[in-house]
């Protein structure tokens, strides 16, 4: 694994999505340079303040605890596929089961 892993993988998600996917209004596309959402969208919907999902991007935070990671996955829609590898990157080396999903709410 990279010396960035998680801060590639949300970037890439980030820059996947439009903001009619995740239910923004139509003006929050309006005049965009990019595509993809902005950080602080990301961040609003997970939860979290805008700096520090700017560090996580960055690699500048690299543990982000379990309940802030099931929120950017819900956040930036992830399958069970991503929302595991979002978890075997950040090396929590948590067990994705279905226990994991039910204490998470999902």
């Amino acid at each position: 694994m990279g010396n960035n892993d998680l801060g590639d993988f949300l970037r890439a998600r980030r820059a996947g999505l439009t903001p009619d996917e995740i239910g923004l209004p139509v003006e929050f596309g309006a005049g965009r340079r990019v595509a993809g959402l902005r950080h602080g969208e990301v961040a609003q919907l997970a939860g979290v303040s805008t700096e520090y999902y700017t560090r996580l991007e960055q690699g500048r935070a690299r543990q982000p605890s379990e309940q802030v990671l099931h929120a950017l996955c819900d956040a930036l829609r992830f399958d069970d596929i991503e929302r595991q590898l979002s978890f075997v990157v950040t090396a929590l080396r948590i067990a994705f089961s279905a226990s994991a999903r039910a204490s998470a709410g999902l």
